[in-house]
C-alpha cells in the first residue's frame, strides 16, 4: 500500500491483558475489533487500520502495537482513534490523560471511546477523568492481587518461571519440574569442566567448538519462542555470563529459590533483587542435575 493511501485512516486500537481479570472474555481482541469496525462503519470511515496489543499491561505505554500508532499519527496518516473504552487505551490516570487531552488534540486527532461514549468531537467529557480514576485503581488492585497470589505459590515451592536450561515440565505434573533427557547432560558436563578447573569463558568456548545450540536457540528449536537474547545466525555462540548463570543457579542442585525478584511497582515492570531474607529457599523440591560434592567444588 503506498503511503498516501494511509492518509486520513481510522486508528482501531485494541489491547488485551491480565488487567482485565474476569472481563477478558468481553475483552478478548475478536470482541473489540467487531465493535470498532461497527463503529467505524456508522461513523462512516471506510479506511481503517487495526493496532493489536495482545498480553500487554495497561499501566505501560511503551507496546509495540500503541507505538505504532503514535508512529502513524506522528507521520500524518491518522484522521481518528477509536477504542472500545478508556481502559483499553491505558490504566494509567495522568498517561491517559495526556493523550486525550492534549497529544491527540495536537495532533488534530479525534479520539473515542466506544463504551464510555467518549468522542473529541462532541467537547469535554466530564466522565473521562474519573473513568480514569477507577481505571488506574483497578490496575492497581488486579496487581496486588496478583503479588499475593504469587507470594503464596512461591513460599509454597512451586516453581513461578518457566523451567531453566536442563530441566522440563513434568507431563504427570505442569507445577512439577523433571531433567530434560536432551540438555540435563549439557548442565552436568558443564558443572564436570568447572569442577576439573576450566572458567567460563573457556567452557563457553567448548560448547561453541562442540556446536551445542545455546539455551535461547534451543528453546527456539523446540518451541519457536523467541527469548531475549537469541541470535539465530551464531546459534552456538555461548557466552561466559550464560555459562555462569548457570554455574551459579542453586536449581541444579534440586532446591527452589524463590521471590528473588520483584516489580519496582505495579506501573514500573523492571525487576529488582529483594532483599535475601526476603527471598525464599526450599530444599528437595525437584532431580538434581548435579552432586552436592560437584556443587561444593563448583
Amino acid at each position: 500500500m503506498q503511503l498516501t493511501e494511509y492518509i486520513g485512516i481510522a486508528g482501531l486500537y485494541t489491547r488485551l491483558s491480565r488487567d482485565d481479570g474476569t472481563d477478558s472474555e468481553s475483552n478478548s481482541i475478536a470482541n473489540q475489533k467487531r465493535l470498532l469496525s461497527q463503529k467505524a462503519k456508522e461513523l462512516g470511515f471506510t479506511n481503517v487500520k487495526f493496532y493489536v496489543d495482545d498480553g500487554y499491561t495497561g499501566t505501560n505505554f511503551n507496546r509495540p502495537g500503541f507505538q505504532e500508532l503514535l508512529d502513524d499519527i506522528e507521520m500524518g496518516y491518522i484522521s481518528v482513534v477509536i477504542v472500545k473504552d478508556l481502559s483499553r487505551l491505558g490504566r494509567d490516570y495522568v498517561s491517559v490523560g495526556h493523550y486525550t487531552d492534549n497529544y491527540f488534540p495536537e495532533h488534530n486527532i479525534r479520539f473515542i471511546a466506544v463504551n464510555d461514549m467518549v468522542d473529541s468531537d462532541e467537547g469535554e467529557n466530564e466522565i473521562a477523568p474519573f473513568k480514569n480514576v477507577m481505571n488506574e485503581m483497578y490496575a492497581r488492585d488486579i496487581s496486588r492481587k496478583v503479588r499475593s497470589a504469587h507470594r503464596i505459590r512461591g513460599n509454597m515451592g512451586e516453581p513461578l518461571s518457566q523451567p531453566p536450561y536442563g530441566y522440563m515440565k513434568s507431563p504427570d505434573n505442569p507445577k512439577q519440574i523433571i531433567p530434560n533427557p536432551e540438555t540435563a547432560s549439557v548442565v552436568k558436563r558443564i558443572f564436570q569442566m568447572c569442577a576439573e578447573g576450566m572458567g567460563p569463558s573457556y567452557i563457553a568456548r567448548t560448547l561453541e567448538n562442540d556446536k551445542i545450540y545455546t539455551p535461547t536457540m534451543y528453546e527456539f528449536k523446540r518451541t519457536g519462542t523467541r527469548l531475549t537474547g537469541l541470535n539465530e545466525e551464531l546459534p552456538y555462540s555461548w557466552s561466559e555470563r550464560t555459562v555462569a548463570d548457570i554455574l551459579e543457579n542453586i536449581i541444579y542442585l534440586g532446591h527452589t529459590l524463590n521471590l528473588k525478584t520483584e516489580n519496582i511497582s505495579y506501573k514500573d515492570h523492571r525487576k529488582r533483587i529483594r532483599p535475601k531474607e526476603q527471598q525464599v529457599m526450599i530444599e528437595n523440591t525437584h532431580e538434581a542435575i548435579v552432586s552436592q560434592e560437584t556443587w561444593d567444588i563448583v
